[in-house]
């Protein structure tokens, strides 16, 4: 999925739900990491894009924060 994409879907979540999927996400890379230690990983590189998504979370959250302390 592109990155245009993935942040439509992600702008659509609501506050729980972004928590949800940021916790989810955590789980993940670190069941990823994990398996990555043991030689179980095909694709190392998921890696990097469990964490762009971590980060595409964490950027949302931020902007919605700052946007109702704006009053926008």
């Amino acid at each position: 999925m592109k990155h245009k994409e993935k942040m439509k879907e992600l702008n659509a979540l609501n506050e729980e739900q972004l928590k949800e999927r940021l916790k989810d996400l955590g789980v993940s890379l670190l069941k990823t990491r994990f398996e990555l230690k043991t030689g179980h990983v095909e694709n190392p590189n998921i890696i990097r894009e469990i964490r762009k998504d971590i980060a595409r979370v964490k950027t949302i959250t931020s902007s919605r924060k700052l946007a109702a302390q704006k009053g926008v």
